[in-house]
């Protein structure tokens, strides 16, 4: 079972950059967008400080966020890269059938990927998940590269947002027609 102190910082600068973006965009009217709080168990609680020291987590979560952009539902997850490939294994199977039933329901559901080391976020639609995550289920590999994105949903910050995942999301919207 994971613990929650064993998973670090893992995650975080994606996170604070998202988390940025999400109160511009609010401030702007644009979106308003939350994180999905991970329910946890403490299990060690410092006394005089009264933080937690140790936890497991209760349940699997869905994905990192959610709400709505412009009356439109949407949800994402969030995850970090550090080399050129994408194993498969770091997104679960419940967050997959999340943001498949989440897309029935006429959701926006994507995948928000930082490359840190090259400093480069990429919007990954629902339906290039699918191709990945099915191509995996179908006995072929287990991970995607760099170089199988589609170079139009890379996002460049731009007027104080820093991750645009709007312009994404419209780019999206637009080819499901």
């Amino acid at each position: 079972m994971p613990t929650w102190n064993s998973r670090g910082l893992r995650g975080s600068t994606l996170e604070e950059l998202i988390n940025l973006t999400n109160e511009k965009y609010a401030e702007h009217g644009l979106a308003l967008i939350q994180k999905v709080p991970t329910p946890i168990t403490p299990i060690n609680i410092d006394k005089e400080s009264r933080h937690i020291t140790l936890a497991y987590f209760d349940q699997k979560s869905t994905v990192d966020y959610i709400g709505a952009v412009q009356g439109i539902p949407v949800c994402f997850d969030a995850k970090e890269c550090h080399t050129d490939t994408f194993p498969l294994q770091n997104i679960h199977p419940h967050q997959v059938h999340f943001m498949e039933r989440f897309e029935q329901q006429q959701g926006i559901a994507f995948l928000l990927i930082f490359y840190s080391h090259r400093n480069e976020a990429y919007y990954l639609r629902y339906e290039k998940l699918m191709s990945f995550w099915n191509r995996a289920e179908a006995g072929g590999r287990k991970s995607f590269r760099y170089e199988e994105l589609e170079e139009r949903y890379f996002l460049s910050s731009k007027g104080g947002i820093l991750i645009p995942y709007l312009d994404a999301i419209q780019k999206d919207l637009e080819e499901r027609g």
